[in-house]
């Protein structure tokens, strides 16, 4: 999968050198087939993530999202026109782009990132989305999986996703477009936020990070911990009971960042579900359950931050439960079930 999304990227960054559309920086794969686990008995999706950085003359700006009717953190991407005049002629160099954009579209024949990709200066998703999947259809014949695999294009508005096939297996792999932020490892992200995320939003993301922190653990742990097979097999059972899987992550996620590595070997398998368990159980009662990333002080220090989310106050993942005494005692009696 890495290697596809490679060779695209690298073919794309040279159809595109000479235009003013943002710059594909190397994949990034995430989510659990990354991670080494995964509930699903069905077709195996990888997720990867493709940073997005500004064209020559152009920057970004993230702007938070102030709606507090919205859940989560989002942002939109303020799309601004740089000054390329020499420092003693301001406002006087033809080929500068903020200062005589008309000019430099005359010039170069092409227009900028405002013209193509953006909605009242912000850049667009669907657009962005749009613009990627005909760049991928047009370009995967000069791919070397051409050979060997088909490729389909399924429907998406927000993500772009990929069928490969051929005579023995078959994958998917979706693509999500996104900006980092402050050099760390959270980026904002096409992610939808649901059936009517406006087009000018990105949400934040963590799973890169916390990708990274499965990475991190993988080095730490007993060469026979078990520690994604209890994952997979909590999130296989209780999925099924309608819990969710982020939720049943953010768990294993804690108890990996709390107990000692030593903790995880094979004959504390029952131990580690019971743990699991119980502080699910726990969670529930008090309808109370801290995000992973946001506001973790506790992360390893190769997790990159930026300061505002090292310093937020933790996000409730629960907080629907406090909101819906319905929906709580839904959740206490599936856990009972279990």
């Amino acid at each position: 999968t890495m290697d596809l999304m490679n060779n695209f990227t690298s073919v794309l960054r040279r159809a595109l050198v000479q235009t003013f559309y943002p710059i594909l920086q190397q994949a990034i794969g995430f989510g659990s087939a990354f991670e080494g686990w995964t509930a699903s008995e069905e077709e195996v999706v990888y997720r990867v993530l493709i940073p997005l950085t500004p064209p020559l003359g152009h920057f970004f700006h993230l702007e938070p999202d102030t709606d507090q009717q919205r859940p989560g953190r989002n942002f939109r991407v303020l799309v601004n026109l740089e000054c390329h005049c020499p420092r003693e002629q301001q406002g006087a160099y033809p080929l500068c782009f903020l200062h005589h954009p008309d000019v430099v579209r005359r010039v170069t024949g092409l227009p900028n990132l405002l013209d193509t990709l953006c909605t009242d200066s912000y850049l667009d998703v669907k657009k962005t989305v749009r613009w990627f999947r005909t760049l991928v259809r047009a370009s995967w014949r000069r791919l070397p999986q051409s050979r060997s695999w088909n490729l389909a294009l399924l429907p998406s508005k927000r993500s772009c996703n990929l069928r490969l096939t051929n005579s023995q297996e078959s994958f998917q792999v979706r693509v999500l477009l996104g900006v980092r932020r402050h050099s760390s490892d959270i980026f904002i992200s096409s992610r939808s936020r649901g059936a009517h995320t406006p087009s000018t939003m990105w949400p934040e993301t963590y799973t890169v990070a916390e990708t990274k922190f499965f990475r991190h653990m993988a080095g730490q742990a007993p060469q026979d911990s078990t520690h994604l097979k209890c994952l997979q097999l909590l999130t296989g059972v209780l999925a099924r009971k309608s819990f969710s899987t982020h939720a049943i992550k953010t768990i294993v996620m804690r108890l990996l960042n709390t107990l000692p590595a030593s903790q995880w070997q094979r004959k504390y398998f029952l131990l580690q579900l019971s743990d699991a368990l119980e502080k699910l159980r726990f969670s529930l009662e008090e309808k109370h359950l801290e995000h992973f990333i946001v506001g973790n002080r506790r992360l390893p220090q190769e997790i990159r931050l930026p300061p505002d989310i090292r310093g937020a106050r933790p996000l409730n993942l629960f907080y629907g439960l406090v909101q819906n005494p319905a929906a709580h005692s839904r959740a206490m009696q599936a856990y009972l079930d279990l």
